[in-house]
């Protein structure tokens, strides 16, 4: 384990706990943003602290997170933050959120940390070296059939668009079971081997930077609605190698 990783590990270990301070808190600060979505003092308190904890050792890398400006980089290194991802799962009280911490070396993603501090899981890998829950090893499932493949989703819309014909959304109708287990635990649960397919249809760069090297290194691989693996593409899917390579074949 590099000193990147041990120390991203220790940054959403830290954040999380600060979160645990506000969950299910009845006195939770909460305020909408330009797009309406919602961001709590907890979101803006943990990425504070994410980015002091950064800036302290490494003070010539970028910074790029969801609630603040972005700190330019200086030397090809980006850390890529989302504080709570699944805020209004946080505000619900529902524990699948997760604290991610995603580092970019010379624009490519090298780096993932997702830590579930209300469920005490840690998901994390390091380019080469594999993906771990908890220091276990984990790897995606082997499962190739899509009737047999359980499809998880974050936005309504992956069920409410019945125009759309791509590959993807067909599978809301093949698969063997579609839930909505959705924002960064459901692709978590790809990388683990507990569903095949996550599909969110809108992303930025900060809901994904941490998510790909975890699948990718669990075996498993991340592509964006046109086929294309990126942080910067239309929405996100993580998928089993089996059925993700089915899904880019059809999409491209």
């Amino acid at each position: 384990m590099t000193e990147d990783l041990q120390l991203a590990i220790k940054f959403a270990e830290g954040a999380g706990n600060l979160t645990l301070s506000f969950f299910r808190s009845k006195s939770l600060k909460i305020d909408a943003k330009r797009d309406d979505t919602p961001v709590t003092e907890a979101d803006r308190n943990a990425e504070e602290l994410i980015r002091r904890e950064i800036a302290s050792v490494f003070p010539d890398d970028g910074i790029f997170g969801e609630e603040f400006e972005e700190k330019l980089s200086v030397n090809g290194r980006r850390w890529i933050l989302d504080p709570i991802d699944g805020t209004r799962s946080f505000i619900h009280g529902v524990p699948l959120y997760g604290v991610m911490i995603g580092l970019e070396v010379d624009r490519e993603m090298k780096v993932g940390v997702v830590n579930f501090p209300a469920l005490d899981e840690m998901y994390y890998a390091e380019a080469g070296s594999g993906a771990f829950l908890n220091g276990d090893p984990i790897h995606v499932s082997a499962i190739s059939d899509y009737r047999d493949a359980t499809v998880v989703f974050t936005e309504k819309e992956y069920l409410l668009d019945p125009s759309s014909e791509h590959p993807v959304d067909s599978l809301r109708h093949d698969a063997g079971l579609v839930r909505g287990w959705g924002d960064c635990y459901g692709h978590m649960l790809v990388a683990s081997g507990r569903a095949e397919v996550a599909v969110d249809k809108i992303m930025s760069p900060w809901d994904c930077a941490a998510l790909i090297p975890i699948v990718q290194e669990a075996g498993g691989c991340c592509f964006d609605y046109t086929g294309q693996t990126t942080i910067y593409g239309q929405g996100l899917v993580s998928a089993n190698r089996l059925i993700g390579s089915k899904l880019i074949a059809a999409i491209v």
